[in-house]
């Protein structure tokens, strides 16, 4: 039997962020933390069959083997596409450098 470890299981919402500490062993995989650590009562929307997972920030499998201190995020779904909504951005602030680019005064008034 291999030596225990810590490893961590994180999930955010909007207005919340949960970081759960696991023990675990050699071979422990990403699934089998996220179950270990009991996130799922807390937050039951995390559905196992289809939420996307990484570790430190890179998409991981759910079967990926964990070492010491490793931390397993649990992404969200996008609500809106990134790509669609930094293109919306642009165009926005096109518009807004056609139009002059000018902020008005509206400290100065002419008599």
């Amino acid at each position: 039997m291999g030596s225990t470890f810590e490893v961590e299981v994180a999930y955010a919402k909007a207005n919340e962020q949960v970081i759960l500490t696991v023990k675990g062993q050699e071979g422990i995989t990403a699934a089998e933390a996220i179950e270990r650590s009991g996130i799922t009562e807390e937050f039951p929307e995390i559905d196992l069959e289809t939420v996307k997972i990484g570790i430190f920030g890179k998409a991981a499998k759910k079967d990926a083997e964990l070492n010491a201190g490793d931390r397993v995020e649990i992404y969200r779904p996008l609500i809106a596409d990134p790509k669609a909504a930094r293109k919306k951005r642009a165009a926005e602030g096109k518009a807004l450098r056609k139009g002059g680019g000018k902020a008005e005064d509206k400290g100065t008034k002419e008599a």
